[in-house]
């Protein structure tokens, strides 16, 4: 959702390469290359996608960042973190897996847990419509902690994005 949104902001349009399993949009922000992409596997192998995508565009692993969902987090909490480990989630496992290095950027958006449905259900579930409007801000806020990446600087994007929203308990 948050690539969708920062694709909807530069007006690009998503498009799969040939023989690729992912869609990719480029932009120019600020004198800044900014690839915004979508894998196209099952989540958990995402790390075979995020591997042909870096050597591709030439990026470094430590320019990736990768937006993920976070069971852990309250809803519609965003934090953003570098390096570290799946803490079991398995498209983070894959990604580390195959790029061989956790050094990348995490950027996870709080999804709660259910305590009336189980994992795989609450993931892939839909949300209430309290949880929906906690999403939607959420996501807006990863896409602004993005461009503020990609203009001024890890420590204000982390600033932006760690500081304590409104949310609901799971």
């Amino acid at each position: 959702m948050t690539v969708d949104r920062l694709s909807d902001k530069f007006a690009v349009s998503l498009r799969k390469p040939f023989l690729r399993s992912y869609q990719l949009a480029r932009v120019e922000v600020e004198g800044q290359r900014l690839f915004l992409a979508k894998p196209l596997t099952f989540m958990n192998r995402s790390g075979e996608v995020i591997v042909d995508l870096l050597q591709r565009a030439k990026i470094p692993v430590e320019s990736l960042v990768v937006v993920c969902d976070n069971l852990d987090l309250p809803v519609g909490v965003c934090r953003l973190k570098r390096s570290g480990g799946s803490a079991g989630h398995h498209g983070l496992e894959s990604i580390i897996a195959h790029l061989g290095d956790p050094s990348f950027l995490r950027l996870h958006i709080g999804i709660g847990r259910s305590l009336d449905r189980d994992v795989i259900a609450h993931v892939l579930g839909d949300p209430s419509d309290e949880e929906r409007v906690l999403y939607s801000a959420a996501v807006d806020r990863a896409a602004r902690g993005v461009m503020t990446l990609l203009t001024r600087s890890l420590n204000e994007a982390r600033n932006e994005l760690n500081q304590r929203t409104s949310s609901i308990s799971p």
